[in-house]
């Protein structure tokens, strides 16, 4: 089972009190998962589609409560790749009565197909309808990606007015979600972990919220402990890579003029160096008496490597 189902089966577990959220949901519902049909005599059928049963419950369970009348349910199976089931909602009575209070038709138009595909005024009559209107939406054409891969929640489509107006929606609770064309869809998609969060609380999956914000954190520590890991292993490369350059200025002094005519200070680091050639230059100061910080040890190889480079002009110009 996917993350988004996980959801789904979360939000459409939630009671529904007032009757103003039950119709926004529903009308989000209509929007996004439903056909409407001809029938015989004239007549008008409301056909919700959807993969997950328990979507098609919730849908039943809201035309009963808002309109007191059972509907048909069928399951059949997809003819996509995946040939999961998909669960038809079937209502044929009452149909342009539901159209009509669910704001989609137009009252001053008398084609039942001439449909208001925005988001109708009844999802603003509260805060509580607006989240109905939004948790709808996302049951009908939402989907999340599994947080452990990426961060990319989605909302597919059929109108674009529908998907500018859920972007004016959703701003009210601070998400930005942009849109794209795909097909013949338009996309309303959040990227943003932190957005995905607000909106998944926006819509009551807290369980699937608390999954999200654990698999944020583990994330976050494993990235730190990368960012660590890859600091350590730069700082010991850059490490060994100055012994190398060192140790090669030494041994050169020492194979032609002697390490016995170097200054004091610089003899006894270069000989520090030979015998330990994997430790840091602040180890090698510690090693000193009297101890000297890590700048002074370094000003004492910048001028063994100018002797060594001093050196190796003079021969090359003899």
């Amino acid at each position: 089972m996917s993350f988004s189902s996980d959801i789904k089966n979360e939000i459409a577990r939630q009671p529904i009190d007032n009757l103003c959220c039950a119709k926004s949901e529903l009308s989000a519902l209509t929007r996004t998962t439903a056909i409407i049909t001809l029938i015989g005599g004239g007549g008008l059928s409301l056909d919700y589609r959807s993969e997950n049963a328990a979507v098609a419950r919730r849908i039943y369970g809201l035309l009963k409560k808002c309109y007191q009348i059972s509907s048909k349910v069928s399951v059949s199976k997809s003819r996509k790749l995946k040939k999961n089931n998909t669960y038809v909602v079937k209502m044929d009575q009452k149909v342009t009565q539901i159209l009509a209070t669910l704001e989609l038709t137009r009252t001053e138009s008398d084609n039942p197909f001439d449909l208001n595909k925005g988001i109708p005024s009844l999802a603003y009559q509260g805060e509580c309808c607006q989240r109905s209107y939004i948790r709808g939406a996302f049951l009908g054409c939402g989907s999340l990606s599994d947080p452990e891969k990426s961060y990319h929640l989605e909302f597919v489509n059929h109108s674009e007015t529908h998907a500018r107006d859920l972007s004016k929606l959703l701003t009210k609770y601070g998400l930005e979600a942009r849109i794209v064309s795909r097909k013949n869809s338009f996309i309303n998609y959040i990227k943003e972990s932190e957005q995905i969060v607000d909106l998944l609380n926006v819509i009551g999956a807290h369980n699937a919220l608390l999954t999200m914000e654990n698999i944020r954190v583990i994330k976050s520590m494993r990235n730190n402990i990368n960012r660590v890991i890859n600091c350590e292993t730069a700082n010991l490369a850059k490490t060994v890579d100055a012994s190398m350059r060192q140790v090669q200025h030494i041994e050169h002094i020492q194979n032609t003029i002697g390490l016995d005519k170097l200054p004091p200070p610089l003899a006894e680091i270069a000989r520090l160096r030979l015998e330990n050639p994997d430790i840091s230059l602040k180890e090698l100061g510690e090693m000193l008496q009297p101890p000297i910080g890590k700048s002074g040890v370094n000003h004492r190889f910048k001028k063994i490597e100018n002797i060594a480079e001093n050196i190796t002009n003079e021969r090359s110009f003899k």
